[in-house]
């Protein structure tokens, strides 16, 4: 990198997959004070090129080919789509050829080759930078307007994730450790990276998917053959798992001597996924809940400084040391336990949360602080108990409003996901002429359930209302083969609010299949 002229400061594209080089180009970019943004590999041409365009880079590192279940990724074919868009064009391509994975032509005079790069390379010693400056731009969903690059800062970053790894996640240096995640979102950089490596942990790198590589037990192999100590993954995953193995028949086939905690994240874990994961891996099964924005957990159970690991199902755990968490109301009140409102941190924000948007500063202060002066606005809804767990139930979006009363879309989607034959589930706000809004289910069914939808919709409709109450007007709903989400497991609810509403919607670049909102359509129709 630095032969061919990336200094201090200037900015590095990575588009690459879940190999180890990824992480080898991030930590090289750390080492000379180079910015880097890692673009999550299943990222098609148009919002590659916009993020370029963005950051402006004087070098990208990508690979020949990324490996997903079914298919190659052609990153090179992506990249020269996007490179053809784009108005700032980078000064190199560093190319890693994956081995045994075909032969990829150089562009004369601007690509380079990663193992003949590697020869020529020499030794580098660390470039010294100030705490606040800049580690990496990560972009988050939503590129209308100017995209929005969360900044993290490096200093406070550091100090942070090497005090989480023990505080939150109680582990010891030497340790091994797992995030099921990609390294192109948060979870990646914080928890695959830099976290492990600074604590002095092992950390795993898995290039494959938790069903279909080759099937449900791949999890449980890794967990056992690297000696795992604690593991964190999405309920997505851990329900995915569920869906094709509902006895974890695979998984019990392999011993999980030294695995002790498994944490969740980066959506609301329902009960029934948080009680089958304790039943099938043994261990406590931990949900904490943190953003993009944030780098790490906001809200935890803290078991390195001694907290429960058997806390009440469905929180998110308590505040994490640094931030002080409030639930305040549209009127910018603080409401009482177990009340509904809009969760906020007390500024200052702690170390190592994000110090800005790149090159956006007035949409940094307008999106996060403006609605409650003093706070950082978290977009998320939900409420505290008296014991002070945080309980997250949705984004503030998608807390649905029916006939006056807001309704949480995920209260509904927990009760939902009770009933024996619901593998996976979404609730969206239907437009309703009569209250505004009804609540409207999208249910997946598990594996060989024979009963009829009908009447599994009835006990559902009727398990809402004895749990929630017929304020929430749940009547409505279908049976689906799969539901549309984000590579990390979200579900894209207001894109599904206007489908299930017949309006136009939009399909967002980081959904891992797109047609499966046709095929939502199609029932939709015939309902």
């Amino acid at each position: 990198m630095v032969r061919h002229g990336v200094k201090k400061g200037d900015r590095v594209v990575i588009y690459m997959p879940m190999i180890p080089q990824t992480m080898y180009s991030m930590l090289a970019c750390a080492r000379i004070g180079a910015i880097h943004s890692l673009i999550f590999g299943g990222f098609a041409s148009k919002e590659l090129s916009v993020r370029i365009d963005h950051a402006k880079p004087k070098l990208i590192v990508t690979a020949s080919f990324g490996v997903e279940p079914k298919r190659k990724v052609e990153y090179i074919s992506l990249l020269e789509g996007a490179l053809a868009r784009v108005q700032s064009k980078p000064d190199k391509v560093l190319i890693y050829k994956r081995p045994n994975l075909g032969h990829v032509p150089l562009a004369p005079g601007r690509d380079l080759d990663w193992e003949e790069e590697l020869a020529k390379a020499q030794h580098y010693k660390c470039v010294s930078v100030p705490s606040d400056h800049p580690l990496y731009i990560l972009y988050t969903s939503g590129t209308t307007g100017l995209p929005k690059g969360v900044v993290r800062p490096t200093g406070g970053y550091a100090v942070m994730l090497n005090w989480t790894m023990s505080a939150v996640y109680g582990l010891k240096p030497g340790e091994v450790w797992w995030a099921a995640s990609d390294l192109g979102w948060v979870v990646g950089h914080s928890y695959i990276c830099y976290g492990p490596l600074l604590h002095g942990n092992t950390t795993v790198l898995y290039e494959g998917k938790p069903v279909g590589t080759p099937d449900a037990g791949a999890y449980f192999r890794v967990l056992a053959e690297h000696e795992v100590a604690a593991f964190f993954t999405s309920p997505t995953a851990i329900r995915a798992i569920r869906q094709q193995d509902p006895a974890a028949a695979l998984g019990k086939q392999y011993s999980l001597k030294r695995f002790r905690t498994l944490f969740v994240a980066g959506e609301r874990c329902d009960v029934d996924t948080l009680q089958w994961s304790k039943q099938v891996f043994k261990v406590p099964v931990l949900d904490h809940w943190w953003q993009t924005e944030s780098g790490s957990a906001i809200t935890a159970s803290c078991i390195g400084l001694g907290n429960s690991t058997t806390p009440p199902p469905g929180q998110a755990g308590k505040p994490v040391p640094g931030y002080n968490v409030m639930i305040l109301d549209e009127n910018k009140e603080p409401v009482k336990a177990k009340t509904l409102g809009n969760i906020v941190v007390k500024l200052p924000l702690p170390p190592g949360a994000f110090s800005g948007l790149w090159e956006n500063q007035e949409t940094f202060q307008k999106l996060y602080f403006q609605k409650f002066p003093g706070y950082y606005d978290t977009m998320d809804a939900g409420y505290m108990d008296e014991d002070g767990y945080l309980y997250v139930l949705s984004r503030a979006d998608d807390v649905i409003n029916v006939a006056g009363h807001r309704i949480s879309a995920g209260a509904i989607e927990e009760c939902v996901l009770f009933h024996h034959a619901v593998a996976d589930c979404a609730v969206v706000g239907q437009e309703d002429p009569l209250k505004g809004h009804v609540p409207f289910a999208l249910c997946v069914l598990r594996e060989g359930i024979k009963t009829e939808e009908e009447k599994i919709l009835e006990e559902i409709v009727e398990r809402v209302r004895a749990n929630i109450g017929p304020v929430a007007a749940f009547q409505k709903g279908v049976f689906v083969k799969q539901l549309p989400k984000t590579r990390s497991g979200k579900i894209p609810r207001s894109a599904l609010s206007a489908l299930v509403s017949g309006k136009p919607y939009k399909i967002t670049p980081t959904i891992e299949d797109a047609s499966v909102f046709k095929h939502i359509e199609e029932v939709l129709k015939k309902n």
